[in-house]
């Protein structure tokens, strides 16, 4: 057979944005249909890992839509790779994903290695398959699988592939793959295989009677599971299209749906996100330092074995890193193992993993009474009282007893770094950074680094990659109060503190700011509240008031909860009644709150002289919405702060931290981007409303807008732009 090469150039008439890939997949289909050489055609990647990993992403961020999908790019799928002169078949291995599966779909028949994953993620960037995958995938595996794949993004192992009918046959290896991919395309064009075009198919779908209410079905928790999101229906709308009315009616219906989905903000934010996350990697003063290297952690001692130290000494454990675990004193240290240990438990109770596999992990778990056992330790990570004295003399002993080059870190959340190392020779302090976890540490994917002013290059460095190394997205950030995630979200609990002490309804405003058709937080302000604790957010909330006085509001409320023992899941009652213990479903606990609340109200209208404005219509308050912008919109004016600042090397890093720590919508692209798509100038507007209706209370300076958001309201510049390079860390 012959080969024909896509290195080809694009043709001259198309333009340099229309997929130099695709245009050159085209170009060698072309002269393989003309070549008399040519009995049939495979199609396979030229890497050795991938078939496809999919469409370039960066087109989408650089067109600032969908990429220009066009329905001639369609055309040649229909033309070149299904119906075109000669039979195709796909030859896969690795990863067949989005515009690369759609290739594969678009071919008669798809051959793959053992191991080979297949899948549409569209979905994930705010789109929908472009290429024809709403209207081929259906016709191969049925509506039910190929619904669940696109509308979860998951993709399939061959051997599900295989048994579903999404692959024609699986081999061993690569280099079995071409010749049974040859061997099944001269098949089919010596007529011993049938050719089957997949966008004619209909023998895999299921009847018109049953697939309408499956879809119809599909239609309905997808908008139960995200009732903001437009794409998944407008996804189900091409695929019904096509069920109904045939498949080249549903491929203008999936570019219809594809340019629409494309122009909303959903899109927008999810391929922001995309991007932030990869862009965390990278950081002024520290990844771009010449002579200056990640090295590997292999070997990290954890002090302190309680709720937080025990995950982190799993999350090391997951990722084949040794750890060394020191305790005070046995019984603690033996409570700490066992903490460590019942983590495993849970993976193998959930089939994540198997018995062997948990006891193999915990012999790498040395437990230790002993400082003298650190000194093999690559990094150590303090996760002992939030006490500074105890923080320094514990950080001198390390000094100590490590090696002169371990990174030296600490899981403290309200402690500044460079306190932790003041009493420190230069050199010891100079490798003292924050790994700032969040809880349960071996499961939240976030990780702050925290720099202090005298952390070196290399140790945070260190720090940035060990946090890759487990498997955390790592966001590199400057010490201050809170750091950037606790700091940035202080005005969310205290907001809605402050909503209740002006008469709104504590459920209703969960209700506004959590999942469902709220705002889609995980939960809304009062149940996260049970969640930490009212205790801790006490503790807290005190730091907050210490640290930035005139705006933040010293909730009353928290203090009589925690005097009234009612703590939240940790004793069964807060805001929410627990009968079950943690984890147990919640419900709202109106009659054991009703005197607290009414304590605080009078409380608050004693301390204010009767100057809180009444929450509602005087405040402009008057759907969901607007609860949620009040809620939120400090939030926002809380992290241009941050950016202003320079907490966060730049504004995306904050996008990803409130993401990926608080589970702020993805698909609103994480607090910036967020405002950006709302408009500083709407924003600051309703601030400065709320600014002068609480200013007779004193307390204008929860809402004042700060310079960076205000600045950014009248030039018209966006959130994300960000501080000058030269001024940032």
């Amino acid at each position: 057979m012959a080969r024909f090469s896509s290195t080809s150039p694009p043709r001259p008439q198309q333009k340099k944005t229309q997929r130099p890939v695709l245009t050159a997949l085209f170009d060698c289909l072309r002269r393989a249909h003309a070549s008399p050489a040519a009995l049939a055609i495979v199609v396979t990647g030229s890497g050795s890992k991938a078939f496809s990993a999919g469409f370039d992403i960066n087109q989408f961020a650089k067109s600032g839509g969908g990429g220009g999908i066009d329905n001639r790019i369609n055309d040649a799928f229909c033309e070149l790779l299904e119906s075109g002169a000669k039979p195709t078949v796909a030859a896969v291995r690795g990863l067949a994903l989005g515009g690369g599966l759609e290739v594969a779909l678009a071919c008669n028949a798809r051959v793959a290695t053992k191991g080979t994953k297949l899948g549409l993620p569209e979905l994930q960037l705010g789109i929908l398959p472009g290429f024809g995958g709403t209207q081929r995938l259906p016709r191969l595996v049925g509506l039910q699988l190929a619904c669940q794949m696109m509308l979860t993004s998951g993709p399939v192992d061959d051997r599900k592939a295989l048994a579903a009918g999404l692959l024609d046959a699986v081999v061993e290896d690569a280099s079995m793959l071409l010749p049974a991919a040859k061997a099944l395309a001269i098949a089919i064009a010596n007529g011993e295989k049938p050719r089957l075009e997949t966008l004619y198919r209909t023998d895999r779908l299921e009847p018109l009677g049953a697939a309408l209410p499956l879809l119809d079905f599909a239609s309905a928790e997808a908008a139960k599971r995200a009732p903001h999101l437009r794409h998944p229906q407008l996804t189900l709308g091409a695929i019904r299209e096509g069920v109904e009315k045939g498949g080249r009616a549903g491929l203008l219906a999936e570019s219809r749906a594809f340019a629409e989905a494309a122009s909303l903000d959903a899109h927008k934010a999810l391929v922001h996100f995309f991007f932030a996350q990869r862009a965390t990697k990278k950081v002024r003063g520290v990844t771009d330092v010449p002579g200056v290297s990640p090295r590997p952690m292999k070997v990290v001692a954890v002090l302190g074995g309680g709720l937080m130290g025990s995950g982190i000494c799993t999350a090391c454990l997951l990722n084949g890193i040794d750890v060394v675990l020191k305790e005070v004193n046995q019984q603690a240290l033996d409570a700490g193992v066992g903490r460590v240990r019942a983590n495993l438990a849970s993976r193998v109770k959930k089939r994540k993993m198997t018995q062997e596999k948990a006891d193999a992990l915990m012999a790498r778990l040395k437990p230790t009474l002993d400082y003298a056992d650190f000194s093999t330790a690559d990094m150590v990570i303090e996760a002992a009282v939030e006490n500074v004295a105890i923080k320094q003399a514990i950080f001198a002993d390390l000094a100590k007893a490590c090696k002169p080059d371990a990174v030296l870190s600490t899981n403290t959340s309200t402690i500044d770094i460079d306190v932790v190392g003041a009493k420190l020779d230069p050199q010891a302090a100079s490798r003292v950074v924050g790994n700032h976890f969040f809880s349960p540490a071996h499961i939240m994917p976030l990780l702050e680094v925290v720099r202090g002013p005298r952390s070196s290059p290399q140790a945070v460095l260190d720090t940035l990659h060990f946090g890759l190394a487990i498997k955390k997205t790592p966001v590199v950030v400057r010490s201050c109060t809170g750091f950037a995630v606790n700091r940035v979200f202080f005005p969310y609990t205290q907001a809605a503190m402050l909503a209740v002490d002006c008469g709104a309804d504590p459920w209703m405003i969960d209700a506004a700011a959590g999942p469902g058709p709220g705002f889609g937080m995980p939960m809304g302000p009062f149940r996260l509240s049970d969640l930490v604790g009212a205790d801790i957010g006490l503790h807290v909330g005190k730091n907050v008031v210490e640290s930035f006085g005139e705006r933040s509001y010293p909730a009353a409320l928290v203090a009589a909860m925690v005097e009234a023992g009612k703590l939240g899941e940790k004793s069964g009652s807060g805001f929410y009644a627990h009968g079950g213990g943690r984890g147990s479903r919640a419900k709202p606990d109106r009659e054991g709150m009703a005197p607290l609340i009414k304590a605080s109200r009078e409380g608050a209208a004693r301390q204010y002289n009767n100057a809180l404005p009444q929450f509602g219509p005087k405040l402009g308050i008057n759907t969901a919405e607007d609860i949620a912008a009040f809620i939120f919109y400090p939030v926002v004016n809380e992290a241009c702060r941050v950016v202003a600042e320079r907490v966060v090397d730049k504004p995306s890093d904050l996008d990803v931290a409130a993401v990926m720590a608080m589970g702020f919508p993805p698909w609103r692209g994480g607090l910036i981007k967020w405002g950006d798509l709302v408009g500083p100038k709407r924003i600051v507007a309703r601030l400065d409303a709320w600014a002068e209706a609480f200013r007779p209370a004193g307390l204008a300076g929860f809402f004042e807008p700060c310079g960076y958001l205000r600045q950014a309201a009248e030039r018209g510049t966006a959130l994300g732009a960000g501080v000058a390079a030269e001024a940032r860390m």
